[in-house]
């Protein structure tokens, strides 16, 4: 049997099995196949809980017949004793069973969760581009406990029909009349039920996405909130999620309808069944063709086969709700990276000049370059490229959210073309990839190098970075590969040490979820220091002190050069005192560097270099803590922007 947590290596890892995201129906069998043996051995303890149970009504009717009706004690205790003992065997293989299913269904949610975080690591800042974050976290979530209902109940279900056929045959074999009726009634039930099903999976699918953009908004809500109070748009955007909320609502109360009718039928049929079989059963007895041991028999029967009846409804329900649950996953699984593994791979030379063709920006390896514009966009556009990453413009998919209108054929065809739409797109984006990128290392364009080996030598930090909850230590050393001495040294380089002071527990203290409790210079510092703790080759900084006040920028400013010297850094900034201290800075004009040179050969002999970098001083000296104005109340942090000397404090704790 698998262990659980199940093991993935989807995406990440190269000749790994990954989903098969053909259609929604091959995901959900490949889901099936992961639980590899265990689903077998499921199987089989769903078998022998089930099948016992169909020989107690039996053993019933022939301790009536052969024990109570002729007076024979003994034949009355053998029966009762044999019968005990199925009972207990059923009692014990369900045990058995509800152990192994619940393993099955966590193996089906965790593993979705790990398929999906896989995905998204695979896919990195791609995959918020083309996927909403509501739809990814339902997938990750909520769909993945309906494949793991989908486990258990496939499970149930077969075992049932097996119980099921066995008391076909075993009614056959005592009155034809009432075997044809046992048999007969379950397919009539999924009959009658089957032209309800479409109309639920339709409400549900809309339900489903109604609800993932729901989560959206509810995202997108929190993590701004802050700015929607400073704007007073609050009431604006709650509005907009409670009417979002109350079409789920709508949606959900329509699924519902055609859930209740489906269940209605299945209660209708099922206590139908069971008046048929009583007032058959009694005529049968009244003509002398049935004692009345198997009668009892036979009710016993009835009243047993109402749980494979409801069971067949029930896998009815869940194989809807898992189609399009599937749909959805598939929607996210199947999307492919737009990088592509070069034929040949190059090693990628940090210690050589580095080159963007669009801009024309040199960057000199071991030095610390500036680069400044008065459009931001651009020198986060040069970011981007430096490290590798898609333009935000780019890779956007085709959604696959259908027009509530479109039903039958007319969604299908939609949902067809949508997805060759999907197809289309991802197959440019891979020729794209293919073309040279642009930047070159050491004359080696990074189109030709290992996109792993660019990740971890160079590392761009931006101007949205997150900050996940756990201690201090784990959010600048996930790894766990620093000394104390290295991570004091890049906490003292990011001024960071009233971040320290604010978290009982030191190196262990605990941090919220994206920082929450931190102000917004804290959490900037926070990155800066994970950045430099880091220590790649080539360092890209995009404003990395927007949000600090100008003491802080200066001891920051101060100490940055001497941290990275000898490795290549470069920073996107208009700030004269991080500028004060760069090796060279280079001036882009309309994405293109116009100018090379110190801070003050530019600032003499540029004009368009000082008119931006003199409104950046002025916008500094407007107030002594522009970007703080999100802090957090006093109380929850130590003291704030005070240079602290070099971190030898004894009461810190160790990192390890």
């Amino acid at each position: 049997m698998r262990d659980f947590p199940p093991e993935t290596r989807a995406y990440t890892d190269r000749g790994a099995d990954v989903p098969d995201t053909r259609t929604p129906r091959a995901f959900l069998w490949w889901m099936v196949r992961q639980n590899g043996v265990l689903f077998w051995a499921g199987l089989l303890a769903a078998l022998a809980w089930m099948v016992p149970q169909t020989l107690g009504p039996w053993m019933v009717g022939r301790a009536i017949d052969t024990g109570i009706v002729t007076g024979d004690s003994s034949a009355t205790t053998r029966w009762v004793v044999a019968l005990a003992v199925v009972t207990t065997l059923g009692a014990a293989s369900g045990i058995v069973f509800h152990t192994i299913i619940v393993r099955e269904w966590l193996i089906a949610l965790y593993g979705t969760t790990k398929l999906v975080t896989r995905k998204a690591l695979q896919l990195g800042h791609v995959l918020t581009r083309r996927t909403p974050t509501g739809e990814v976290l339902s997938v990750s979530g909520s769909d993945g406990d309906q494949f793991g209902a989908l486990m258990e109940i496939c499970t149930r279900a077969f075992s049932q029909l097996v119980a099921y056929l066995a008391v076909a045959a075993i009614v056959l074999t005592t009155s034809v009349r009432m075997g044809v009726l046992v048999l007969v009634s379950a397919p009539l039930l999924v009959l009658l039920g089957t032209p309800l099903l479409r109309p639920m999976q339709r409400w549900q699918g809309v339900e489903r996405s109604r609800n993932s953009e729901l989560t959206s908004m509810a995202t997108d809500i929190v993590g701004g909130l802050r700015i929607l109070r400073g704007i007073g748009g609050e009431e604006t955007f709650g509005g907009n999620y409670a009417a979002q909320s109350q079409r789920v609502r709508h949606s959900g109360v329509s699924a519902g309808r055609w859930l209740a009718a489906v269940e209605s039928v299945g209660v209708l049929l099922s206590g139908g069944f069971v008046v048929a079989l009583l007032w058959l059963g009694t005529r049968e007895v009244a003509q002398g063709r049935l004692t009345v041991g198997q009668l009892v028999s036979f009710l016993g029967y009835g009243l047993f086969l109402v749980q494979p009846m409801r069971t067949f409804v029930e896998f009815a329900q869940k194989w809807t709700r898992s189609v399009v649950s599937a749909r959805k996953a598939v929607a996210v699984l199947s999307q492919r990276p737009p990088w592509v593994h070069p034929d040949e791979p190059q090693p990628l030379d940090t210690a050589a000049e580095i080159v963007d063709t669009e801009s024309g920006a040199t960057i000199r390896p071991g030095v610390l370059t500036m680069v400044v514009s008065a459009v931001p966009d651009d020198s986060a556009a040069l970011a981007d490229r430096l490290g590798r990453y898609l333009p935000s413009e780019e890779g956007a998919l085709v959604s696959d959210e259908i027009p509530e209108e479109l039903k039958g054929r007319a969604a299908r065809r939609e949902r067809s073309a949508r997805a060759r739409a999907r197809e289309e797109q991802a197959r440019r984006d891979e020729e794209r990839a293919r073309q040279p990128w642009g930047v070159s290392v050491g004359g080696v364009d990074l189109s030709r190098v290992e996109l792993d080996e660019v990740r971890a030598r160079i590392l761009v930090s931006d101007t949205a970075p997150q900050v996940f909850a756990g201690t201090l230590r784990s959010a600048i050393d996930p790894q766990g590969r620093l000394s104390r001495a290295e991570a004091e040294r890049a906490l003292h380089t990011a001024a960071a040490d009233d971040v320290f002071d604010a978290l009982p527990g030191g190196w262990q203290g605990e941090l919220e979820e994206r920082g929450r409790g931190l102000s917004g210079g804290q959490r900037q510092r926070l990155v800066l220091m994970r950045a430099l703790a880091a220590d790649p080759d080539v360092l890209v900084l995009v404003e990395p002190t927007s949000a600090v006040d100008a003491h802080t920028e200066a001891r920051i400013a101060e100490r940055l050069g001497a941290h990275r010297a000898g490795r290549t850094t470069v920073v996107m900034t208009a700030s004269p005192l991080l500028l004060h201290h760069a090796d060279e800075v280079i001036l882009l004009e309309d994405g293109a560097a116009t100018a090379r040179g110190r801070h003050a050969e530019l600032l003499a002999e540029s004009a368009s270099y000082r008119s931006v970098v003199v409104r950046g001083e002025a916008t500094a000296g407007s107030s002594p803590e522009p970007a703080d104005l999100d802090a957090a109340p006093p109380v929850a942090h130590g003291p704030r922007d005070v240079d602290v000397d070099p971190v030898h404090h004894d009461d810190r704790e160790e990192l390890r």
